[in-house]
């Protein structure tokens, strides 16, 4: 049907269906659908609220899902997403470390620390994770605008 013609008439003066779908109210709400996705996505990302060190480092390619070892501004540790007291952890690393052992490639951690907390705290848990055999350890930060 020819865009400047009128509508057409069939036999006995009724009008003919038109055969043509109006995609654009489809592409306006997958846009939406899109931008909402886009926005959403990255909030779904962490589980305990952490104020990373910034670092210039590239991330990392993960084959397999690690284990998040997280230190909040108090000093509490969580282990993914779950909180654990300072005398549970060496039973709970040595735990996971127990299941990846027959594993090929050792256990990825991931080890998520408040930039306000005390060093020590962190080499605290890092001994831990050393003692229970987790030596397969990345440091997360987040990534460091560059500076002039």
């Amino acid at each position: 049907m020819a865009m400047g013609m009128g509508p057409q008439r069939g036999r006995g003066g009724r009008r003919t269906p038109m055969a043509e779908i109006n995609v654009t109210p489809l592409v306006d709400v997958m846009l939406v659908l899109l931008i909402i996705f886009m926005i959403t996505a990255p909030l779904l990302m962490t589980g305990v609220p952490v104020n990373l060190p910034d670092s210039r480092a590239k991330a990392l390619e993960q084959p397999k899902k690690p284990t998040q070892i997280s230190i909040d501004q108090q000093g509490q540790v969580y282990v993914d997403d779950d909180l654990v007291s300072d005398a549970e952890l060496p039973g709970r690393l040595q735990t996971i470390a127990d299941k990846s052992a027959g594993a090929p490639e050792p256990q990825q951690v991931f080890l998520r620390a408040d930039r306000a907390l005390q060093f020590e705290k962190v080499m605290q848990v890092m001994g831990e994770l050393n003692r229970a055999g987790l030596n397969k350890i990345s440091i997360v930060s987040t990534q460091a605008s560059e500076r002039p």
